[in-house]
């Protein structure tokens, strides 16, 4: 029987986490940003997009999103690269549309960044002492 007790001590070993017990928090992850363009869809999910209303149209009571994903998949696996080759044309299409916008948002933030790193007091303050001083120059005039 001493070779019982050496088993339950490998099988406690094993059902050990790691990192149980150390007590320390997980980290979040990093906020997603709501005004970052979407990304564009592949040519799969363009042509997808067709398919299902095509088969909503051929089946109008199937109401299952899984039935429709599988004769999606099934009928993009018989196309022909000739076939695909205008879903692959609209999806290259999408993607330089979103390379833009998405150069464009990167310049907007980095941008942004720039004047908020100048200081510290919003617009509105520089704004406000911008004319304070030119009401003290006046004053000084007279």
């Amino acid at each position: 029987m001493p070779k019982a007790k050496s088993d339950s001590k490998a099988a406690d070993s094993r059902l050990k986490r790691k990192g149980a017990g150390t007590g320390r928090k997980q980290t979040k992850k990093a906020a997603k940003d709501p005004n970052r363009p979407k990304r564009p869809p592949s040519a799969f999910f363009v042509f997808m997009s067709d398919f299902r209303e095509q088969y909503k149209k051929d089946h109008p009571t199937n109401k299952s999103v899984a039935a429709v994903g599988k004769a999606c998949g099934e009928e993009w696996k018989s196309l022909t690269e000739e076939e695909k080759a205008p879903y692959v044309a609209r999806a290259l299409k999408k993607k330089e549309e979103y390379d833009i916008t998405l150069k464009a948002y990167t310049k907007k933030l980095e941008g942004g960044k720039d004047d908020e790193e100048g200081s510290d007091k919003s617009k509105s303050e520089v704004n406000d002492e911008d004319e304070d001083e030119e009401d003290d120059e006046e004053d000084d005039d007279e």
